[in-house]
C-alpha cells in the first residue's frame, strides 16, 4: 500500500510514525510552508516536517492545491491512501478522487460533536465527560465524512488541553495501524454515517476568550484555565494584579458572608480562592508579567498583604 501522509503539528507525528509502522510504504509527506518562529522569527519547520526528513521521505509544501500542477504533483506519486491529520488545508474533491481508497481523516472528537479547529479544547471548555477519535473517510464537507473506526476516553478532572492532547494523538496513532492492518489483510472497513444530530463546530481559539469573568460559575472557570493550557493560557485579576493562570479548581465557598465576584476570600497552602458567580475559583499556579509559572504559595511571599485575606 502506498500512502501519502498530510499533518503539521506535534499532533500528527505519532500518526506518521503509525503509516510507517504499519507496513505500508509512505511514498510522500505534505505539510505546511515553514513559518516564522521564537524572538527571531526564523523560518522554521513543522513538527512533522522534521521526522519526515529523519525518516528519508519526500516532502512537499504547497500553500493549496489549486493548481493543476500541484494536483499533478500528488497524483505522480500514485497514492492508494491520503491520511490526513491537522493538515490545514481544506481538500476539494478533485483532490480526495486522486487516491485509490481516497482520504482518510483522523479527528480528535466523537463526531458529528466538534467538527472544526479545536476539537480537544471546546471538548473540556463544555465539561464533557468523554472524548475520543474518529477515523473519518473524508468528502468536501468540513469533517462531516462517515466514520471508519472510533477510539473513546473519559475526560478526568485532572485533565488539561495539552495532556488530553498527546492522549489523543496516541489514541489516533492506535486507531490508524489497527485500519490500515486491517485494510492491507484484505479486510473491507465499513463506513457509518454520522447522525445527523448532535452537531457541534469546534472554532478556532481566539486570545480574548482567556480572559476570565468571576461573574460566571468557578466550574466553568476551571474547565477554562484547564481547556487553555498551554494556550492561550487563562487570564484574571487577582487584588489590582493582572495574571495568567495555569491551574485551579472550582470549591465551595465557605465563608459566612456573600463576596463580590473576583474578591479574594482565602489564602491557604492550597492556593487562593476567589469569589464567583457560583461557588469559588482555588488557584494554586498562576503567572506575574515577565515571569515564570509558580505556585500561589511562592505567589503569597511576594504579596504578604494578602494572606490576611479571609
Amino acid at each position: 500500500m502506498r500512502i501519502v501522509f498530510a499533518g503539521t503539528p506535534e499532533f500528527s507525528v505519532p500518526c506518521l510514525e503509525a503509516c510507517r509502522a504499519s507496513g505500508a510504504q509512505v511514498v510522500a509527506v505534505y505539510t505546511q510552508p515553514d513559518r516564522p518562529a521564537g524572538r527571531g522569527r526564523k523560518l522554521t519547520p513543522s513538527p512533522v516536517k522534521e521526522a519526515a526528513l529523519a525518516a528519508g521521505i519526500a516532502v512537499e509544501q504547497p500553500r493549496s492545491f489549486k493548481t493543476v500542477a500541484t494536483r499533478k504533483q500528488l497524483a505522480a506519486y500514485q497514492p492508494d491512501l491520503m491520511v490526513v491529520v491537522a493538515y490545514g488545508l481544506i481538500l476539494s474533491p478533485k483532490v480526495l478522487t486522486i487516491p485509490r481508497l481516497g482520504c482518510w481523516n483522523v479527528h480528535a472528537s466523537l463526531l458529528p460533536r466538534w467538527r472544526g479547529a479545536a476539537p480537544i479544547q471546546r471538548a473540556i471548555l463544555a465539561g464533557d465527560a468523554e472524548t475520543g477519535v474518529d477515523l473519518m473517510q473524508m468528502e468536501a464537507g468540513l469533517d462531516t465524512g462517515p466514520v471508519l473506526l472510533e477510539r473513546r476516553t473519559p475526560i478526568n478532572r485532572n485533565d488539561t488541553g495539552v495532556c488530553l492532547h498527546d492522549r489523543l494523538s496516541l489514541l489516533g496513532a492506535d486507531v490508524l495501524m489497527e485500519a490500515i492492518s486491517r485494510i492491507r489483510a484484505g479486510e473491507t472497513l465499513h463506513a457509518r454515517p454520522q447522525s445527523e444530530e448532535g452537531v457541534l463546530y469546534a472554532h478556532k481559539l481566539q486570545k480574548a476568550e482567556a480572559r476570565l469573568d468571576f461573574t460566571r460559575p468557578a466550574l466553568a472557570l476551571e474547565h477554562q484555565v484547564r481547556a487553555f493550557d498551554p494556550w492561550p493560557v487563562a487570564e484574571g485579576e487577582i487584588a489590582g494584579e493582572n495574571l495568567r493562570i495555569w491551574a485551579a479548581r472550582a470549591v465551595e465557598q465557605n465563608h459566612k458572608n456573600a463576596a463580590a465576584p473576583g474578591s479574594v476570600i482565602a489564602v491557604h497552602r492550597d492556593g487562593i480562592d476567589i469569589a464567583c458567580g457560583e461557588g469559588a475559583l482555588r488557584i494554586s499556579a498562576l503567572q506575574r508579567a515577565g515571569g515564570k509559572r509558580i505556585t500561589a504559595a511562592d505567589y503569597l511571599n511576594a504579596r504578604p498583604e494578602l494572606r490576611g485575606a479571609r
